[in-house]
């Protein structure tokens, strides 16, 4: 991504912060707005067939979704027991079968202001971990799957990304809305959870070494 883009996102995400500080949350939460309602970049369904959206994850450079283990029991205090669609096409994933490295899970939307606030720095973070941390997006409760693709490009995610289009993971992980962050350890443990935007490369570094043991 050029420099202004990065700044565009910035400038963005901080006047989305002043919007909405805590999150951009769900259309059934006091106080909260879901993506009819948050004068998002798309807040209408995809019409995008899926040779389309395979080309424009192409395009965006975004990489394929990670294997799972089919077998392994779910733990109880780890990620549930779903399986999603990988954004753009491509492998499902369970994602209680997800096993061996530690992750860092982005809860995110096109539509969601706050998670352009921290878009820079989950790029800057993924781009420094190589090997030793994978990062995981999931598009949340959006409706325009093409508007996700593009807008990760722009991000500079290139790390996996998946979709949650029915909100599939709203009750067992108890998500109000996008942005959140759930750091997992190698065994599939959620180590922690960070509710709202990162504001900074420092704090998002300093969640990782905290909960997942993993200097960058």
């Amino acid at each position: 991504m050029s420099g202004s883009g990065v700044r565009g996102l910035v400038v963005a995400g901080v006047v989305g912060a002043l919007v909405v500080v805590a999150g951009c949350g769900s259309s059934d939460g006091a106080g909260q707005a879901g993506p009819s309602s948050i004068g998002s970049p798309s807040s209408a369904a995809s019409s995008a067939s899926s040779s389309e959206l395979a080309q424009l994850k192409k395009e965006a450079g975004i990489a394929d979704c990670p294997t799972s283990d089919p077998n392994v029991a779910a733990r109880a205090d780890g990620l549930p027991d779903v399986t999603l669609d990988c954004l753009g096409g491509g492998r499902e994933v369970r994602l209680a079968g997800l096993r061996g490295t530690p992750m860092v899970i982005n809860i995110w939307a096109q539509w969601c202001r706050p998670c352009r606030q921290e878009a820079p720095h989950l790029a800057s973070l993924s781009a420094k971990a190589g090997d030793k941390i994978n990062f995981l997006g999931i598009d949340y409760n959006d409706p325009d799957p093409a508007a996700a693709i593009q807008y990760a490009g722009m991000a500079d995610w290139s790390y996996p990304q998946l979709q949650d289009q029915d909100q599939q993971l709203k009750a067992p992980l108890k998500i109000l809305g996008p942005p959140q962050t759930f750091f997992v350890d190698a065994d599939g443990k959620i180590t922690y959870r960070h509710n709202g935007p990162y504001t900074s490369d420092q704090q998002l570094r300093r969640d990782i070494d905290d909960h997942l043991g993993v200097p960058l």
